[in-house]
C-alpha cells in the first residue's frame, strides 16, 4: 500500500472495490505512463485527505489487463468510480484534483 492508497490485484478487486461498503475510486495506471505518474501525487492527496469516507486505490493494468478490458479501460490513467459494486462515474487523462474532487461529488452524491 503506497500510504493511504490501496494496492488492487486480481486477488483483491473483487472484496475491495465490488464488495465495498464505501465509495470507491481505482485509478487505472501503468509504470512506463507518464500522465500516470503526475496523477499519482493528486489520487494520493485525495486518499489522504478522504480517508475513511472513500477508498482510493490503483490498479496496475499490465498486471490486471483482465480487469481493465473487463471494465473498457482503453487510455490511461483511467479514474473509475465505483458505489455500490458499480461504476457511477469515469475521467480518461491526467486531471487537476478540483475536476477530480468535482467528479467526486457529482458521481458520490
Amino acid at each position: 500500500m503506497a500510504g493511504n492508497v490501496i494496492e488492487l490485484a486480481e486477488h483483491n478487486f473483487e472484496q475491495e472495490v465490488l464488495k465495498s461498503d464505501k465509495p470507491v475510486i481505482v485509478d487505472f495506471w501503468a509504470t512506463w505512463c507518464m500522465p500516470c505518474k503526475m496523477l499519482a501525487q493528486t489520487v494520493e492527496e485525495i486518499a489522504g485527505e478522504h480517508k475513511g469516507k472513500y477508498k482510493v486505490a490503483k490498479l496496475n493494468i499490465d498486471d490486471a489487463m483482465e480487469i481493465a478490458t473487463n471494465f473498457s479501460v482503453m487510455n490511461i490513467p483511467t479514474l473509475i468510480f465505483f458505489n455500490n459494486g458499480g461504476e457511477v462515474g469515469r475521467m480518461v487523462g491526467a486531471a487537476s484534483k478540483r475536476d477530480i474532487l468535482k467528479k467526486m461529488e457529482e458521481a458520490f452524491a
